[in-house]
């Protein structure tokens, strides 16, 4: 019997100041026009919202735990390698979809959305066509549509036989 199970995952970081040389890192992709994230880590909203959708599976605590003794006891800030970790607790699960909607007012996302879907897939292991990502600025409802900060939610889906 083949099981089908989703879990949802959301970050959101403020921006630091502009001007400040921390690099704005999302889905591992830097972008150059505003500053990096208040963060201990490099502060990869994209990444972080997938490492919260996998614990939303299966029950390991990673950002505030695992990524947390990487980050402060060991000094890695690269969310890259909390998503492996997170990856690795996912046991016969396989991951058959990643759905991701960003809201923020900056960056503008449509010319960085192909580069972020090819490195997420890159680090998960997948093929593109298994990650979808939307961008809006909301109308600037919220202080991430005003341009403070980037809020992110992300659906992964999984089927284990």
């Amino acid at each position: 019997m083949v099981k089908i199970r989703t879990g949802i995952g959301q970050d959101s970081h403020r921006f630091l100041t502009d001007g400040d040389p921390k690099p704005c890192i999302m889905a591992g992709v830097i972008f150059e026009d505003v500053p990096g994230f208040e963060a201990n880590s490099d502060g990869d909203v994209v990444f972080h919202t997938i490492c919260n959708a996998i614990s939303s599976l299966t029950g390991v605590l990673i950002l505030g735990a695992i990524a947390d003794d990487l980050c402060l006891k060991q000094g890695i800030t690269d969310s890259e390698v909390y998503l492996r970790e997170a990856l690795t607790t996912l046991g016969k699960q396989q991951i058959s979809h990643l759905a991701i909607t960003i809201e923020a007012k900056r960056p503008k996302f449509k010319s960085k959305l192909l580069e972020m879907r090819q490195s997420i897939a890159r680090v998960m292991n997948l093929d593109i066509s298994q990650i979808g990502i939307t961008a809006t600025s909301g109308e600037g409802l919220t202080d991430f549509g005003r341009g403070l900060g980037v809020q992110c939610f992300a659906i992964l889906t999984t089927v284990e036989d």
